[in-house]
């Protein structure tokens, strides 16, 4: 049998993308991951309750009662460590961790992102601000992508990415629901379960999928 590996999820608001990854697990989808753990960034966040109603260990740690991004960083590096996380994944996670983190689990984070990178990506370009960006340039398609996080937001080497037709008419948030049920909660349990079953291979910013 694979060694089991332990998920660490990282979220901070209602944690649809948290679902996916709970019903995909449910399903067998995740391959040999387990999501052993959830942290928060803020102690209301639903994506808790979410995960105590499936019976998975939930611990917060409140942005704002650190001083700064390192102070923050340090102590979240250490519940990683404590949780031995083997994959640690952002699902709806609004904080950018600096390299205290970044570089102790290199290649072991992954974000989902709703855009197409390097399209509508970097610092600001969160929750409606993508959607609205990309219907104000005219494009007519957006989608998601899950890449490997690093210090430099949505820098990291792309893992999956799934594209989504604009529709006329659209407005940040009907094209925010569509990019999420046919693009996000689609490639991230798939991007997991490719991450746990070891079939992802990082050439220097390239990403190699192993069939």
């Amino acid at each position: 049998m694979i060694n089991e590996k332990r998920i660490v999820v990282l979220v901070s608001g209602g944690g649809t993308n948290l679902q996916a990854l709970i019903d995909a697990q449910k399903k067998g989808e995740l391959g040999s991951g387990k999501i052993t753990c959830v942290v928060s960034s803020k102690a209301d966040a639903y994506a808790l309750t979410r995960a105590e109603q499936n019976g998975i260990k939930t611990r917060t740690l409140i942005r704002k009662d650190y001083s700064d991004i390192a102070s923050y960083s340090k102590a979240m590096r250490d519940i990683l460590l404590e949780e031995k996380a083997d994959l640690i994944v952002y699902a709806g996670f609004m904080t950018i961790l600096d390299e205290n983190v970044c570089d102790a689990f290199e290649h072991k984070m992954i974000n989902v992102h709703p855009a197409l990178i390097p399209s509508f990506c970097g610092k600001g370009f969160y929750g409606l601000n993508v959607h609205k960006a990309a219907l104000e340039k005219g494009v007519k398609v957006s989608g998601a992508t899950v890449h490997f996080v690093t210090a430099e937001c949505d820098a990291g080497p792309i893992i999956l990415q799934k594209a989504v037709e604009v529709l006329e008419g659209d407005t940040p948030e009907t094209l925010q629901k569509r990019i999420m049920e046919q693009a996000e909660w689609k490639i991230l349990p798939q991007a997991v379960r490719l991450f746990c079953d070891g079939k992802i291979t990082v050439n220097g910013s390239v990403t190699v999928i192993n069939q």
